[in-house]
C-alpha cells in the first residue's frame, strides 16, 4: 500500500486516546527484494534506509560462529535463537536479527549499534584511546555491517539513528520549542512552523543521534560513546588476549622453492617437442 493509505488502515493511530513518547516509521520502496508484509519496517529494533553491501559475508560469519555459541545467561535456551539470522529476510531484517540477539545478551542498544556499525577508527588520531580500544576489541568478535545506510533504532525508552562511516545516506533532525524531536531523511517530512524550530542539524558519518525519553534529553554522540567504551577495560583485554600475526616468528615452509630443482612433492613435467 501507499504511505497515504496507512491512516485509514490503522485508525488507532489517529485516535486521541493513543499516546506515545516516540514513534519510528519507515516508508519503504523495495529495491533489492520483493516487497512483502514480512519485510515491512520497522522490525523488532530498527528501520533502515540504504543497503548492507557486506551482507553475504556477515551471514556466513554468523553461521560459522553458531556452533561455538554458549552463554551462562541463556543456558540451553541459546538454541532457541538459532539460526540467529533468519533465512529469507532482507539485509535490514538480517541486521535486526543480530541486534535482537546482542541486546538479549545484556548489551545496551547503543553498545550493539556501535559494535555493528563502527566509525572509521583506524587512522583517526583524534579518537580517544578508550573508544579506539572498544572498536578494536569488538572488531575481533563481529564484522562491521557496512554499506551506505541510515539506521533508525529504538528499545521503547531510547530512540536514535546513525549513519555508516561514509555517511552516504541523509539523516536530518530538528527540535521544536515544545519539545518535539524529528529525524528523517528530509527536513520537509512534516509541516512545521519555522518559528517553532529551536535547533536543527544533520547526523554526521559514523555518528549517533540519541534521544533518551526517560531523561527527557538528546544524548550527544561523544557522551554516549564515552559511556559505552569506558564501561569495560577493553585495552587491557586486548593486550592480554590478542595475538597479531605480524608478531609471530616466521616459519620456513618445507614447500618453499629452492634456487635449483623443484620443491619436494611438487609435480613437474618436461614439455614434448612438436
Amino acid at each position: 500500500m501507499l504511505a497515504e493509505q496507512l491512516g485509514a488502515f490503522f485508525p488507532d493511530l489517529s485516535d486521541p486516546r493513543t499516546v506515545s513518547r516516540l514513534a519510528m516509521v519507515h516508508s519503504r520502496f523495495s529495491t533489492n527484494t520483493f516487497p512483502t508484509w514480512e519485510r515491512a519496517h520497522p522490525f523488532r529494533y530498527l528501520a533502515h534506509n540504504g543497503e548492507i553491501n557486506t551482507l553475504n559475508g556477515n551471514k556466513a560469519w554468523m553461521r560459522a560462529r553458531e556452533a561455538m555459541l554458549e552463554s551462562p545467561l541463556f543456558g540451553d535456551a541459546i538454541e532457541d535463537f538459532k539460526p540467529i539470522i533468519r533465512p529469507g529476510g532482507s539485509d535490514s531484517a538480517s541486521l535486526d536479527n543480530v541486534v535482537d540477539f546482542l541486546v538479549a545478551s545484556g548489551r545496551s542498544l547503543a553498545h550493539v549499534m556501535m559494535m555493528l556499525v563502527p566509525e572509521a577508527f583506524a587512522d583517526d588520531e583524534r579518537m580517544s584511546p578508550e573508544k579506539r580500544a572498544f572498536y578494536e576489541y569488538h572488531g575481533c568478535l563481529v564484522e562491521p555491517w557496512d554499506g551506505p545506510a541510515a539506521l533508525g533504532f529504538t528499545d521503547g525508552d531510547q530512540i536514535g539513528a546513525m549513519l555508516d562511516r561514509n555517511g552516504l545516506r541523509p539523516a536530518k533532525w530538528v527540535v521544536t520549542s515544545d519539545g518535539l524531536v524529528i529525524l528523517a531523511s528530509e527536513l520537509g517530512v512534516l509541516d512545521l512552523d519555522p518559528s517553532r524550530i529551536v535547533q536543527k542539524g544533520r547526523v554526521q558519518p559514523g555518528k549517533m543521534f540519541l534521544v533518551d525519553t526517560r531523561d527527557g534529553r538528546i544524548v550527544p554522540d561523544e557522551e554516549i560513546k564515552h559511556r559505552v567504551s569506558t564501561r569495560k577495560p577493553y585495552r587491557a583485554w586486548l593486550e592480554e588476549n590478542k595475538i597479531d600475526l605480524a608478531d609471530l616468528a616466521p616459519v620456513k615452509s618445507p614447500y618453499a622453492f629452492r634456487r635449483r630443482g623443484r620443491a619436494p612433492g611438487r609435480c613437474s613435467a618436461t614439455p614434448r617437442k612438436t
